[in-house]
């Protein structure tokens, strides 16, 4: 594949597909008594779509993750919530976090590609004028709803 990593990172890191075929379209629907919560592990690359948990009559499904209001999914979203936070503080947590895995790279990882591909999604699909809230998430232990 070629073309800049980061914009491809930003293209392809989820199967939206999946994600709709396995665990939104069957969160929708009353008569699916299951879905799966997991496709392909990225970190282990082991699939998981065969796994599935069951779906109660009352359930409710709350998805985190980043890129989740592009246009391939965002139409599945009852309620928005964007968790700010700034862009510094956001590569600190992360490479502290992401130590484990990625070691000296961590920050690097963050920085030169989370962060530029995040950059990409809030040029592209500009998802904060669709939020129900906005939560100042800068102090983790004291978050604040900066929204109605």
């Amino acid at each position: 594949m070629t073309g800049n990593p980061v914009r491809r990172y930003y293209r392809n890191a989820y199967d939206y597909e999946a994600v709709k075929r396995l665990l939104l379209d069957p969160c929708r629907s009353p008569e699916a008594g299951a879905c799966a919560l997991c496709s392909i592990d990225p970190l282990t690359q082991h699939d998981h779509s065969s796994e599935l948990t069951p779906l109660g009559t009352d359930a409710v499904l709350i998805v985190d993750g980043v890129f989740a209001f592009r246009p391939e999914i965002n139409e599945y979203w009852d309620f928005r919530v964007w968790l700010q936070v700034d862009a510094e503080l956001s590569v600190q947590r992360g490479a502290e976090r992401d130590q484990d895995w990625a070691g000296t790279d961590a920050e690097s990882i963050h920085r030169d590609r989370y962060l530029v591909a995040e950059h990409i999604y809030l040029q592209e699909v500009d998802p904060l004028p669709m939020m129900d809230v906005v939560i100042d998430n800068s102090e983790f232990t004291r978050p604040r709803v900066v929204t109605p």
